[in-house]
């Protein structure tokens, strides 16, 4: 990796230095590092940015969630990057909805914008975040004495070893003034648990359509892309393409990465 940076707001970090600029955007509770296989992959031809997105990972936390102000701000962080070269968007579930966002906000910063299982909806599918939210809730950092403890408060609520893994890389023990140490949550659990249905509506924006061309991933057994959403999308984007990734739920990405680093490529020609 060739580094990273926190300013101005939104920490990323840089991977690759040829080709085109590609910037992967996160889901719920997710962190830009999530993408660091992908982005070694496509590395050797392409600029990877990888992002944390608003009170996510190590990205300054907000008073409110919105999609429109964390487009602005992945607005600002490409603009100032990027030098006016635009970027192929790559976007999954809470990422995909700023992904879309920030085309239809800022068109003249995506080149071509690639949307992992999401529809520009407002979905009642974010709930099944709620019990990993209760349970994360239920630790009690102030007595925690280890990570161990922490997934075994949390395994009730998210029974899934691979989204328990998910949720806990978030949970961060660091030093504190009086010598010793302290537990604490990376992200910022409290808005993010309270603004759940926010992040599963989508905003009313009014803005032309996105003129770009658009890859739009589906995992087969996930019900975040719905044949009844598509008018929606190709209102808002014309040039859509729907590919479905078999064997994959909303996790396109993780459950089948060979099938989904090669849609990825045909898409961004690498």
């Amino acid at each position: 990796m060739s580094g990273s940076t926190d300013a101005p707001a939104l920490h990323r970090t840089q991977v690759g230095d040829q080709g085109p600029r590609v910037v992967f955007l996160h889901g719920l509770f997710g962190q830009g590092k999530n993408w660091t296989s992908m982005a070694r992959a496509l590395s050797p031809t392409a600029r990877v940015t990888l992002l944390d997105l608003p009170d996510h990972g190590r990205s300054s936390w907000s008073p409110t969630f919105s999609y429109v102000g964390m487009a602005a701000q992945v607005a600002e962080v490409l603009t100032r990057d990027g030098g006016g070269e635009p970027y192929a968007v790559v976007g999954h579930s809470m990422g995909g909805k700023v992904a879309m966002a920030l085309a239809l906000g800022h068109p003249e910063l995506v080149e071509r914008l690639c949307v992992v299982d999401v529809s520009p909806v407002a979905g009642a599918q974010v709930g099944q975040f709620g019990p990993y939210v209760e349970g994360m809730r239920s630790i009690d950092l102030a007595t925690l004495t280890s990570r161990a403890a922490a997934e075994a408060v949390l395994t009730p609520y998210a029974p899934d070893p691979t989204i328990r893994g998910f949720l806990l890389q978030n949970l961060r023990r660091e030093s504190d003034p009086a010598g010793g140490s302290r537990w604490r949550w990376q992200m910022n659990l409290d808005l993010l648990g309270a603004e759940l249905a926010a992040v599963g509506d989508w905003p009313d924006l009014d803005a032309l359509p996105y003129p770009g061309p658009v890859l739009w991933l589906a995992g087969e057994h996930s019900p975040y892309i719905r044949p009844e959403y598509a008018p929606v999308m190709r209102t808002l984007f014309p040039r859509v393409r729907l590919v479905t990734v078999k064997n994959a739920g909303h996790w396109v990405h993780a459950d089948q990465p060979e099938v989904f680093e090669a849609a990825l490529r045909r898409f961004l020609h690498l």
